[in-house]
C-alpha cells in the first residue's frame, strides 16, 4: 500500500488518535510521578505531565511542518495530559501507603512505575510518529527518525527539566527499540501489509523489548574505559 492519507476515515486514522491519547496519558503519568517525587507543587506536576506527554508529539509536528503543534492545539490531548497530572497529584499519597503495606511489590517503587509507564509510551509513540509521518508523505528514513524522536522526545525533555541525565543517554536500551518499532511500521507500509493489528503489534514489541532491557539491565555498547565502569547514582524510590 502507498502512504496512508492523512484525511482518511479508516481504521488507521482512528488508530492514530487512540495511540496518541494512550501515549500522551501514560507518558504524562510518568512525568507527573517524577514531579511529585521531586517535591514539585501542583503547577510543576502539571507542567511536567504536559512536557512528558506532549513534548515528543510537539517535536514530531515541528519536524513535519504541522503548526501549531497538537500539544497546544488539540484539546483532547492537552486534557489527557493534565488529567494524568491531576490523578497522580491526588492519588500519590494513597499509592505510597499501598507501597508501604506491600514492600515486596515492584510496582510499589515509584522509579519502577515510571520505567514501566515510559516503556508503554515509548512503544505507542514510536509507532504513532511513524504512522503520521507516512500519512503526510514522508520517506522511509524520515518516517523512521520521526517515529524515534516522537518516542524519546517527551521523556528526554522531562528528565532535563528535573535536572537528571535523560534515560535515552544512560540506561538500558531506549532509543534502539523505538527506532526499530518505527522502522518495522515503515517496512510494513512498504510491503503493503500495514494494518491496525500490525501497528499495535509493533508498539507491543517495542514495549516488551524495553521492559526486558530494564529487567535484565541490557545496554547499548559503550566506549571502553580503563578507569573502571561508570556507576550511576541510585534512583530515588
Amino acid at each position: 500500500m502507498g502512504p496512508v492519507e492523512l484525511t482518511d476515515s479508516g481504521t488507521l486514522a482512528t488508530l492514530r488518535l487512540v495511540l496518541d491519547l494512550v501515549g500522551v496519558f501514560v507518558f504524562a503519568l510518568s512525568g507527573a510521578l517524577l514531579a511529585v517525587r521531586r517535591g514539585l507543587d501542583l503547577f510543576g506536576v502539571l507542567v511536567l505531565a504536559w512536557v512528558a506527554g506532549l513534548g515528543g508529539g510537539t517535536l514530531r509536528d515541528l519536524l513535519l511542518g504541522r503548526t501549531p503543534p497538537a500539544g497546544v492545539s488539540d484539546g483532547r490531548l492537552v486534557t489527557a495530559a493534565l488529567l494524568a497530572g491531576l490523578l497522580v497529584f491526588g492519588l500519590y499519597g494513597a499509592y505510597r501507603d499501598l507501597a508501604r503495606r506491600h514492600p515486596d511489590v515492584r510496582w510499589g517503587r515509584a522509579s519502577y512505575a515510571v520505567r514501566v509507564l515510559d516503556a508503554v509510551g515509548l512503544g505507542v509513540f514510536a509507532v504513532n510518529g511513524a504512522l503520521l509521518a507516512l500519512a503526510v508523505g514522508a520517506g522511509p528514513l524520515t518516517a523512521t527518525i520521526v517515529g524515534g524522536v516522537t518516542a524519546i522526545g517527551g521523556g528526554l525533555l522531562r528528565d532535563l527539566l528535573v535536572g537528571q541525565v535523560p534515560e535515552v543517554l544512560r540506561r538500558e536500551l531506549y532509543a534502539v527499540p523505538a527506532l526499530t518499532g518505527a522502522g518495522l511500521v515503515v517496512l510494513a507500509d512498504h510491503l503493503g501489509v500495514l494494518s491496525s493489528a500490525v501497528a499495535v503489534g509493533c508498539a507491543g514489541l517495542v514495549t516488551v523489548v524495553r521492559l526486558v532491557a530494564v529487567g535484565l539491565d541490557l545496554n547499548a555498547p559503550r566506549a571502553l574505559r580503563t578507569e573502571g565502569p561508570i556507576r550511576w547514582p541510585r534512583r530515588e524510590e
